[in-house]
């Protein structure tokens, strides 16, 4: 990973799973509130809702208090936002930018969203992982109007590299880079986790996240687990999940069951899944409300989290932001929360899938030519 596709692998790090609204906003907000020298902030989904006064209540205060706040946010992503709320930014001087807004001139580019989802607090506290701002990441994934999702709180030297993946995008959009210490002290070891960020775009180069899964999946020896909100692989990355289970290799994949906010996704996601039960992937369907995770964890050694979807999408369209975190001890504390995801899911099997009925298959087909825009 590191010799391929960059960047380096940085050693001294820590990292805290926060699982649910009920244990992520609060960690987010009381961060954006303790910030005392720079907030940088990237989303995809910003939308109207308590969460998302909330929190433009939170960063318009360190605004005020002179503390410098810079917001990304993706145009489609942030369609459903009030536009009190940005008025609310605005006139604390909080300096939003949009990313690749609608124009007659920028149609081109139109397909292009930042997915990513970053929270940088005064360079030294890093927050990455699925949850956009809205109401339906509140709560504890109660009922269908609460969302499964994960998010990570991290500290130590791999928070610059988070950095450089917000001012990525801020330097596409302003033109300006954003530097000096309030943005990138000088970070010391505070854990014993190995991490590196992943970032990709089709401007820079989308393929080194597919990359990066890709190598992930061939060196797989024991186990892979998956959590994937939406998963449309292609050819090559389910022949290579083939692949790893013909070597021995036990795979298990979460993935939405009945509860999933886009209908066209799970039809094209199935017509995939024939291949990979005949090999022996364990498919299971989470089955409380929808299940936003995106996390993978090889051999209980190395999990990937942040904003990244198992689909082509995300690894061709969109801007996406991954960290890859070596552990043997996080590993193990992951497999445990899949385990955990697991009890609350039901297994998917190849007989279910040969007898579904025609007009599932149907609807396989019609959405066959588009699938790579889902």
């Amino acid at each position: 990973m590191d010799a391929m596709l960059g960047p380096d692998m940085l050693e001294g790090n820590a990292i805290a799973a926060l699982q649910n609204g009920d244990e992520i906003f609060p960690a987010m907000l009381a961060a954006i509130r303790g910030a005392q020298r720079s907030i940088t902030f990237e989303t995809y989904i910003y939308w109207s809702g308590e969460i998302g006064k909330e929190f433009a209540e939170a960063l318009s205060e360190r605004a005020r208090a002179g503390v410098p706040v810079h917001v990304m946010l993706d145009w489609a992503g942030s369609a459903k936002m009030d536009k009190n709320l940005l008025d609310t930014l605005r006139k604390a001087v909080v300096e939003v930018e949009v990313y690749h807004p609608l124009t007659w001139y920028s149609i081109a580019r139109l397909n292009n969203r930042t997915h990513r989802k970053l929270l940088i607090i005064d360079g030294r506290v890093g927050f990455t992982g699925g949850v956009g701002i809205a109401d339906q990441w509140t709560g504890h994934a109660q009922d269908v109007d609460h969302w499964r999702d994960i998010h990570f709180q991290i500290e130590g030297p791999v928070v610059a590299q988070m950095q450089v993946a917000f001012m990525d995008n801020w330097l596409k959009s302003t033109g300006r880079v954003l530097h000096s210490s309030i943005y990138y002290p000088p970070l010391v070891p505070v854990g014993a986790h190995k991490m590196h960020m992943f970032v990709s775009s089709p401007a820079g180069g989308s393929a080194s996240m597919y990359l990066m899964y890709m190598l992930a999946v061939t060196a797989a020896e024991k186990s892979i687990d998956l959590q994937a909100a939406y998963f449309i692989p292609d050819h090559l990355m389910v022949e290579a999940l083939v692949a790893a289970r013909q070597r021995g290799v036990k795979i298990r994949l979460l993935v939405p069951g009945r509860y999933i906010d886009s209908r066209l996704v799970r039809m094209a996601s199935k017509r995939r899944w024939g291949r990979l039960l005949e090999a022996g992937v364990e498919i299971y369907e989470y089955g409380r409300t929808m299940m936003h995770n995106k996390m993978l964890i090889l051999d209980r050694l190395m999990v990937s989290v942040g904003s990244t979807n198992f689909d082509m999408r995300s690894f061709n369209l969109n801007d996406e932001a991954s960290l890859n975190i070596y552990s043997p001890e996080f590993g193990d504390q992951m497999t445990r929360v899949m385990d955990t995801d697991l009890a609350h899911a039901k297994r998917y099997t190849h007989d279910r899938w040969r007898a579904r009925p025609p007009e599932e298959k149907l609807g396989e087909l019609i959405v066959l030519p588009i699938e790579s825009q889902l």
